[in-house]
């Protein structure tokens, strides 16, 4: 499928560099690109030295010119890249000169967007070119490839054609009302639907892995001033990031720091110790402070062992309203400044890890306690994944939850498959098969330029 319209854009990052790529896309491609050069275009897929000229014929550059004919192109349209100099100046000069050749400024997200409507990729592998962009670990970088080769949508299609062989027995039975009665009850079905939820099961359970690896994990430390929080801050990070001394108050504001512990992407943030104060500064802190300790995955509360302070009263002082044993982690720092001291693993259900942030006693202890709080398990063929995509998953559980229940229940085949069809739906939102305009655009719209 040829559009109607040539895009343009800027596909290397703004900047100085020796190379800078600009890509064109569409059915008028070519004659723009050889108006740009003057000169009959390269063999397809040979790179060719071009000068590039401006409406004077005046040089503006020289650079190579790549041609990729349709349909064995990205886009699925006739590409040109052209390969000039790598600074800001000429390559937005030659850019406004594909402009006034015709072609039009691309979109975010334009490009690909266009490689998925000409079918050369689905949904999930063009979300994967932006996950592999933007990975801040080797591990999320792995998953966004396998994504990206069709891994992920390998798994939703196997589990896509079971829910579509199980909707045509059940429509089977619909169409044959003499029989319906024996059909639905004979067990095939029920045994089909059942095999379907666990195969969703399955997938979702490496989604989680994957959406872990493409948004991390937010933690805050947090716990009464003095107590070693921006020591194992820096611990954690591996350098000395925040600032630390023995006067109370020292840190009076968020501070992040993005890190990856055993391959989990980690947004780490120290905070403000909690206390009455009537410093104003220290006030909007702790304020401040508050407000990362509502929207964190993980809260990890500090105390000081050296002090007579009972952690589940300050974890119920100060994180009342959150005081959930999947989202508290106690930590009872200064481990080196107390003798005979029972390390606990557990306490009264929750958590608890003993270390010495400044000695980095007990620190990798706590990072597995991190990871594992997480459920963060990355297995070898581990997929990049989205919370739509975990989203997506849960309504067709719950679509088959119900498809389960009008079956066994009340033994209504229409309602079964009206419920699987829904199902069906949810499940190929992921790849794109049944998708929203809205949806398409904000998805592509959160690309860069250039792809």
């Amino acid at each position: 499928m040829q559009n109607q319209t040539t895009i343009a854009a800027i596909a290397t990052p703004p900047g100085r560099g020796g190379v800078g790529v600009i890509r064109l896309s569409g059915s008028k491609a070519y004659q723009i690109a050889q108006a740009l050069s003057g000169h009959d275009l390269p063999q397809a897929r040979m790179a060719g030295f071009r000068k590039f000229y401006d409406e004077q014929g005046q040089i503006l550059d020289e650079g190579l010119l790549i041609c990729f004919p349709n349909p064995h192109s990205f886009t699925g349209e006739d590409v040109v890249e052209i390969q000039g100099h790598g600074g800001p100046v000429i390559q937005n000069t030659l850019l406004t000169r594909l402009l006034a050749l015709g072609a039009t400024a691309a979109q975010a997200g334009e490009f690909s967007m266009r490689a998925f409507e000409n079918g050369k990729m689905d949904l999930v592998q063009a979300e994967a070119i932006a996950d592999l962009i933007d990975a801040t670990s080797q591990a999320a970088a792995r998953s966004a490839v396998r994504s990206l080769q069709g891994t992920f949508s390998k798994k939703v299609n196997i589990v896509l054609e079971k829910l579509i062989h199980l909707r045509l027995h059940v429509e089977a039975a619909i169409d044959f009302p003499e029989e319906e009665i024996d059909f639905l009850a004979d067990g095939k079905i029920l045994t089909l639907l059942d095999d379907v939820k666990s195969s969703v099961s399955l997938v979702q359970k490496s989604a989680r892995q994957g959406q872990l690896l493409r948004e991390g994990l937010q933690v805050v430390i947090a716990g009464k001033p003095n107590a070693g929080k921006s020591s194992l801050l820096n611990a954690l990070a591996g350098n000395e990031r925040a600032i630390v001394t023995d006067i109370a108050g020292t840190t009076r504001d968020v501070l992040h720091e993005k890190i990856t512990l055993d391959g989990l992407p980690i947004t780490l943030t120290d905070t403000a110790g909690l206390r009455e104060t009537g410093d104003i500064v220290e006030k909007e802190g702790i304020r401040r402070a508050i407000k990362e300790i509502e929207q964190a995955d993980l809260l990890l509360l500090v105390y000081d062992l050296t002090q007579s302070d009972d952690p589940l009263s300050l974890a119920q002082e100060y994180f009342a309203n959150y005081l959930d044993t999947r989202r508290l982690i106690l930590i009872g720092n200064k481990c080196d400044k107390t003798e005979d001291l029972a390390k606990l693993s557990d306490y009264n259900g929750f958590r608890h890890v003993t270390v010495s942030a400044k000695q980095e006693d007990g620190v990798q202890t706590l990072i597995e306690a991190i990871t594992a709080h997480a459920g963060f398990q990355p297995e070898e063929d581990t997929f990049i994944a989205r919370t739509r995509h975990l989203d997506a998953m849960k309504r067709t559980q719950q679509h088959l939850a119900d498809a389960r229940e009008q079956l066994v229940d009340f033994n209504a085949g229409e309602l079964v498959a009206e419920s699987l069809r829904l199902a069906q739906n949810a499940l190929s939102e992921i790849t794109g098969d049944f998708s929203a305009d809205d949806l398409l655009g904000e998805i592509f719209g959160s690309f860069c330029i250039g792809k």
